[in-house]
C-alpha cells in the first residue's frame, strides 16, 4: 500500500466524504489547533468539460470544499472518533472568502484550517489553500456537528 492509500483510508475513516467528492488525498500535519492537507486538482475531472470549457478553471465552491473537509478532518480528531451522537460537521457559515488566483487541473493544493474558537458543537475556522506557494483562498468559517444542531433546534437554542 503507498502512503496516500494508508493516508486516503484513515482520511475516510475519519469523515464521510467519498470519491468523487473526496478532496484530500493526504494529511500533511496535524496541530493542537489545525490541521493541514493536499489534494491534487484531477486532470479528468467531469466538472472541468462544463466549467470554462477548453480553459479549464477548478469551480471556486469546490476549492473552498477542499478546506471544508480539511476542517471536517481535524474536528475528527480534536474530537477522537465521533460517536452516533455526535453527526457529521457540516458548513453553518462562510464569511470573508478572497479568492487569489485561478486553480488548474493537475495543479496541487495544501491547504491548513486553523481552529479559532470553539462554542458548543460549532468550531469556528481559518482556511488558506495554495498552490506552489501561491496563496488561492482565504476564508473564515464555521462547522457544527448535525448532533449538537439538532440538539440546539430542538432546545430551541438556535
Amino acid at each position: 500500500m503507498t502512503r496516500v492509500d494508508a493516508e486516503r483510508t484513515e482520511i475516510e475513516a475519519a469523515i464521510p466524504h467519498r470519491a468523487p467528492f473526496l478532496f484530500i488525498d493526504r494529511i500533511l500535519e496535524r496541530h493542537a489547533d489545525g490541521l493541514a492537507a493536499e489534494w491534487r486538482v484531477p486532470l479528468e475531472a467531469e466538472w472541468f468539460r462544463g466549467h470554462y470549457p477548453g480553459e479549464p478553471v477548478l469551480p471556486g465552491v469546490l476549492l473552498c470544499e477542499h478546506v471544508f473537509q480539511c476542517a471536517a478532518l481535524f474536528v475528527a480528531s480534536f474530537r477522537g472518533a465521533p460517536g452516533p451522537e455526535d453527526g457529521i460537521p457540516v458548513l453553518t457559515r462562510i464569511a470573508d472568502a478572497r479568492f487569489r488566483r485561478i486553480v488548474r487541473p493537475g495543479e496541487t493544493l495544501r491547504s491548513r484550517v486553523t481552529l479559532t474558537e470553539q462554542v458548543g458543537p460549532a468550531f469556528v475556522f481559518q482556511g488558506r489553500s495554495a498552490v506552489d506557494g501561491a496563496p488561492a483562498v482565504r476564508l473564515e468559517f464555521v462547522l457544527a456537528s448535525t448532533g449538537g444542531l439538532a440538539r440546539g433546534f430542538a432546545q430551541g437554542e438556535a
